[in-house]
């Protein structure tokens, strides 16, 4: 499948642009190798609008998005995809300058699993978790939150993070994907918060759903969202095969897996491709095809099935 992902994207940030009737992105200014050119919060409505993904705790982007709000208008709601701090750090900041309700699925710990059996102990929170994120009201996945000019639909997407929600504007066909489907690069699925089975099954969920134009947490909006979605789905397979092959060759850890799937890489990279390496070998654990020494990301892990699905 050809590769569907692209970094031509270079928007100026804090400056307001209108990406769809009704829906004004501004990019904060936190670009890094895993944010890419910053986090993207999204304004939809007409009057009385709802922010999606307020962003990192700036200054600058807080004005940014207080600007585009403009006069005349107002901020209704706040909704979170998932706490990341890139996603969440602003929210309280901007719910006290708006008086909006911050919504989201809920805080880092809601939506794991209830067997933590193939998870790594939890522990610390992971790096870049808002651990002190918590919203103001909860939404289930298929609830429906209500806006003038807008109506979005909360869709559970477990995988990159266990409270990730998309946000389908069903009458438009359009999702807001946080950081689940990303139009320049692949998600990072890091255990604890991040789990590769629930990702594979929030990736087929969002299939089921139809086409969509997606609006993701980072990058540029992607018009094809079937084909990137099934491009997401087919990478992680692919990602599992070279896995089992590189454990046939005798690598045996995360680490030393790495080079064998991704080849040259940036080395600011290196950690998290080493857990998403980890978070395949979890699952592969789970379905009894590897077995572990350990529950760490130092592990080593052997091959005991070639029974993968």
């Amino acid at each position: 499948m050809k590769e569907p992902l692209s970094t031509d994207f270079s928007p100026e940030a804090g400056r307001p642009e209108q990406v769809a009737e009704g829906i004004v992105r501004v990019v904060a200014p936190n670009p890094s190798p895993l944010t890419f050119t910053g986090t993207n919060t999204y304004l939809a409505g007409s009057r009385k609008l709802a922010v999606i993904d307020p962003g990192p705790d700036m200054d600058a982007h807080l004005d940014a998005v207080l600007s585009a709000v403009g006069a005349g208008r107002s901020v209704d709601r706040i909704l979170v995809t998932h706490a990341h701090i890139d996603h969440t750090g602003l929210a309280r900041r901007l719910a006290l300058a708006t008086g909006a309700e911050i919504i989201a699925f809920g805080n880092h710990r809601d939506g794991r699993a209830a067997d933590p059996a193939a998870l790594v102990p939890p522990g610390e929170p992971g790096e870049g978790v808002d651990a002190e994120f918590e919203p103001d009201a909860r939404v289930g996945d298929g609830e429906t939150i209500k806006g003038e000019g807008w109506e979005l639909e909360a869709v559970w997407t477990p995988g990159h993070f266990w409270s990730h929600v998309c946000f389908d504007w069903k009458e438009r066909g359009l999702l807001f994907s946080g950081d689940h489907a990303m139009s320049w690069s692949t998600s990072v699925v890091s255990p604890p918060e991040g789990d590769m089975a629930a990702y594979m099954a929030s990736t087929e969920k969002l299939i089921r759903r139809g086409q969509r134009k997606v609006f993701p947490g980072h990058g540029g909006v992607h018009g094809d969202g079937l084909t990137l979605l099934n491009y997401l789905l087919e990478h992680r397979k692919s990602r599992e095969r070279q896995i089992l092959l590189a454990l046939r060759r005798g690598q045996a850890t995360p680490l030393e897996i790495v080079p064998e799937v991704y080849g040259r890489l940036n080395p600011r990279l290196a950690g998290a491709a080493a857990r998403n390496v980890f978070a395949h070998l979890l699952d592969l654990k789970s379905r009894g095809v590897v077995s572990a020494d350990r529950r760490s990301v130092a592990a080593r892990f052997r091959l005991i099935s070639d029974e993968a699905s």
